[in-house]
């Protein structure tokens, strides 16, 4: 059974680097620079709090559009 209960998680906002770029045309260039610096400047309990949360975020949308658990390769001997 998958036990997805965010009620037990307590998340804690990032308050820092709350930067937001704005650009009059895109720049896949620019944007890549700025999410690298941004990512660059958390700590790496902020950037492993991150990644736990959009790893729940996935998992809870696979859930939601019919995806439950994925399939097991049994090895056979």
């Amino acid at each position: 059974m998958l036990d997805l209960d965010t009620k037990k998680v307590y998340f804690e906002p990032m308050e820092r680097n709350e930067s937001i770029l704005k650009l009059s045309q895109a720049d896949e260039e620019r944007e890549l620079e700025f999410e690298l610096n941004y990512l660059a400047s958390l700590t790496f309990e902020e950037r492993l709090k991150m990644m736990r949360q959009k790893s729940r975020k996935m998992l809870r949308q696979m859930v939601d559009h019919g995806h439950r658990r994925p399939f097991e390769i049994i090895k056979s001997t």
